[in-house]
């Protein structure tokens, strides 16, 4: 079950965390995974972790946000039956703390990246057999989360843009779905939590650790086994869903 043999994925953000994450396990599925990664070094490090395990995979150093080389990548590649939307920035503040820069930049990167990365693959997703769209949404998209203004902003279009994908493209045979996370022990958290709150980084930890109501926070292979099953041949009626994976923080954190 759950084989990805013969396939090919694009991941984006496929360098850390989730998205590593992601990559390797289905590299060990049997795909070949194209890992699109703006930290060049970090998507060198999951490619040979990927290598060393017998499995194929390819990096490609792209800025998102810039839709003439996501495009230009997508070309190059070519043939493809899953999309990872994966790639993404936080930030920090309310609606009277966040100005115009910090605003622009997360739409960006969050926003206009996955709609780059959505219209470059269309063309070749309409030809695949078995295609299927995955984007990283939030449980920011779902409930508020303070301080967290441009964040949630970001992560409630992509699960918006999930729906009509979804729906748009149902016909050509394209599944499209989202997954919500929780907080996941990411090294992203880390340094997120380093920059933000300086000095208070194991009390902030374990705060945020806490606001699970499973008592931690999520783990990346986690968030790859749903998002294995999401995009197998087993998932070939799901579509058009956001799947909280949040340790019960939506429902039963009162």
């Amino acid at each position: 079950m759950f084989s990805l043999k013969g396939k090919s994925a694009i991941i984006t953000g496929g360098g850390s965390g989730i998205g590593r994450a992601i990559s390797v396990l289905f590299a060990k599925q049997g795909a070949l995974v194209h890992i699109i990664e703006l930290n060049s070094e970090a998507a060198s490090n999951t490619i040979d972790e990927i290598t060393k395990a017998g499995g194929n995979a390819i990096g490609y150093s792209c800025d998102v946000s810039n839709q003439a080389q996501v495009i230009d990548i997508f070309n190059k590649i070519g043939n493809i039956d899953i999309l990872i939307n994966n790639a993404g920035i936080a930030h920090v503040g309310k609606l009277e703390t966040t100005s115009e820069d910090d605003f622009t930049k997360i739409f960006n990167v969050n926003v206009k990246g996955a709609y780059n990365c959505l219209y470059a693959a269309i063309p070749a997703l309409k030809k695949s057999s078995s295609a299927v769209i995955l984007n990283m949404a939030s449980i920011a998209a779902l409930v508020g989360i303070t301080d967290r203004f441009a964040y949630s902003m970001s992560k409630g279009a992509i699960y918006a843009m999930t729906l009509s994908v979804a729906r748009d493209y149902m016909a050509d045979g394209i599944r499209c779905n989202s997954i919500s996370p929780a907080r996941v022990h990411t090294p992203f958290v880390d340094g997120f939590i380093a920059k933000n709150y300086a000095g208070q980084e194991e009390a902030v930890f374990e705060k945020l650790s806490k606001s699970q109501p499973i008592g931690r926070m999520g783990k990346p292979e986690e968030v790859a086994s749903l998002a294995l099953y999401l995009c197998s041949d087993e998932a070939g009626f799901v579509t058009g869903n956001d799947y909280p994976l949040d340790g019960g923080f939506v429902k039963l954190n009162n």
